[in-house]
């Protein structure tokens, strides 16, 4: 603690070039919270996938379909302890932009399958009566304003009904919340009785399956199972664990992880230049005053820690500035409108980003503290 007035004085003895160190670390932490609310938006779902689900969809391609009828097959599979369907809609809300997920289901066993999507009971009970009812996740609604009790239309851009057109029209009887932040809240579903009784095609057709297993451990030979059920059929499955298929769908557009990754080290590798290179300048502009203090006394381990404290000082300062200014702009939602479903700054990578400010004040300060550190007090003073 005695040091700090010292620390504070180095750090103030160049105002403009501490400010504008501590300004690029800042963005350069502001850049990492975003791309670790990004990543989490490309990866929705698969943080929560349940390690008792199973995806069973057409061996060629998602887009193809499987039979209503597959659900009794394969709920007769040794291992399977419930099955639901859903199919993809692909509507848009009164503009082409306004796109997001809609899913025609079976209400009840659908809400069982996915307890991760909390319902109050009077709307359940609502969706259960209205055959033309759908509920909406809390980010759709709040994006468009949405209440319960309006009438929804949505163009669809796969499905017409049996009167030619494409405008299908859904009653909002509810709108459910996420049980934790990774949960994906901006799918509309609707009963899956009255898209089928309506469309133009497809009747006894769905996309694809939900399989719950009684035993997690046994999830893989129970998906072989499975698919062998149907080997050799019309339409031949693919069965793989929820996770797999959701990280499938991120992975389309390639590989986000790794560009998260070469893009943070690009910009942390250029603040650790930066960082390095103005404490290194600082204590050459000082070699004045360590040659004084170890005259007064201080020994080569304090001048070492008096340095790498003034770094550390520093990157700690700007990366806290960097994380809080991050969880401030996350927290006020998805900068995409929607193109990202979830979207939240988590603990874990917060906790990371002060992990990394620390690491960058000791790396950027480490070669100039040691040159400090092994300075000798005749050879600092000549250099005056």
């Amino acid at each position: 603690m005695r040091f700090l007035p010292l620390i504070w004085s180095n750090l103030m003895r160049k105002k403009l070039r501490t400010f504008l160190t501590l300004l690029s670390i800042t963005v350069a932490f502001v850049l990492f919270g975003y791309l670790a609310a990004i990543r989490v938006g490309f990866n929705a779902g698969v943080e929560v996938a349940g390690m008792d689900r199973l995806i069973t969809r057409h061996r060629v391609s998602i887009t193809e379909l499987l039979p209503v009828s597959y659900r009794e097959r394969i709920l007769a599979v040794p291992g399977v302890e419930a099955v639901v369907f859903q199919t993809w809609f692909g509507g848009v809300y009164q503009d082409p932009k306004n796109f997001f997920p809609q899913m025609p289901v079976d209400p009840e066993p659908f809400l069982r399958m996915f307890p991760e999507y909390v319902l109050p009971e009077d709307q359940r009970l609502a969706w259960l009566r209205t055959r033309t009812g759908a509920i909406v996740g809390r980010a759709t609604a709040r994006r468009f304003g949405w209440q319960v009790g309006d009438r929804i239309p949505i163009l669809s851009q796969i499905w017409t009904t049996k009167t030619g057109s494409a405008l299908w029209e859904f009653d909002l009887v509810g709108i459910y919340d996420g049980a934790g932040p990774g949960v994906d809240t901006t799918t509309l579903f609707f009963r899956h009785d009255y898209f089928d009784e309506n469309r133009a095609f497809g009747e006894g057709l769905v996309g694809w399956y939900t399989v719950r297993v009684s035993d997690p451990e046994q999830a893989p030979a129970v998906a072989r199972a499975v698919d062998r059920e149907f080997a050799n059929s019309a339409a031949e499955t693919k069965t793989e664990t929820e996770k797999a298929f959701l990280a499938g769908f991120a992975q389309q557009i390639g590989d986000i992880g790794a560009i998260l990754k070469a893009i943070l080290s690009a910009v942390f590798f250029t603040i650790l230049l930066v960082a390095g290179n103005t404490m290194a300048q600082a204590v050459r502009e000082r070699t004045e005053e360590i040659g004084a203090l170890k005259a007064l006394g201080f020994t080569h381990q304090q001048v070492l820690g008096l340095v790498l404290a003034e770094s550390c000082c520093l990157a700690l300062a700007g990366g806290g500035a960097g994380l809080a200014l991050a969880a401030a702009l996350i927290a006020a939602g998805d900068p995409t409108r929607g193109a990202l479903p979830v979207f939240y700054f988590p603990a874990r990578d917060a906790v990371l980003g002060v992990v990394l400010a620390a690491a960058l004040g000791v790396v950027s300060g480490a070669f100039p503290a040691w040159q400090a550190g092994r300075l000798r007090i005749a050879e600092a003073l000549r250099r005056v």
